[in-house]
């Protein structure tokens, strides 16, 4: 059925007289803060601990305005007999915000969860040049950063998870059972 003339610019004018009835809302933005959806991107914020500098995300930026430096470290074997390791240490760590476009494919590709959205919009700088944010700065980012949804109640309990509460049990058994025989 082909399309009545003229039904396009009907509904446009629907949509208009729609919105002109409405009351207008006029929020006082640095008094009231702003409600803001729980997804929304603000600043990336780093947990650097998470951090094992495989530049993975600064590889994937299209905008190249991940800046990280590091050195290698050699760790002693952990058991005797053992071959020492080599490890990547974080130097520096740095993202400038003014090239930034907030595209997220820097937190998406990072394997070890090291990178994170922030809400926090309020970041203004009056020189460009203090928008690049340093290590130090985007670890204080961490802290406004909202906990992850709730998993199913239905689900199943992750790998990581179950893991972690059988090596404390298993720790906790340890440390009873000397405190048992020396009574």
């Amino acid at each position: 059925m082909a399309p009545i003339p003229g039904s396009g610019l009907a509904k446009g004018l629907a949509v208009t007289l729609r919105t002109m009835t409405r009351k207008t809302v006029t929020e006082q933005y640095p008094d009231t803060l702003p409600e803001l959806p729980p997804r929304t991107r603000g600043v990336i914020g780093l947990f650097e601990e998470n951090c094992t500098v495989c530049m993975l995300c600064a590889r994937e930026c299209p905008d190249w305005c991940i800046y990280i430096d590091s050195h290698k470290e050699t760790v002693p074997p952990a058991a005797p007999g053992g071959r020492e390791r080599s490890r990547n240490v974080l130097d520096r760590f740095a993202i400038d915000f003014s090239l930034c476009m907030y595209c997220g494919i820097c937190i998406e590709v990072c394997p070890f969860d090291a990178l994170f959205w922030s809400p926090e919009f309020e970041y203004a700088e009056t020189d460009i040049r203090d928008l690049t944010h340093e290590r130090d700065k985007l670890r204080e980012w961490m802290w406004t950063v909202p906990a992850p949804p709730a998993l199913d109640p239905g689900a199943e309990e992750p790998k990581e998870i179950a893991a972690a509460r059988k090596t404390a049990e298993k720790l906790a058994a340890a440390q009873a059972q000397p405190g048992e025989g020396t009574s």
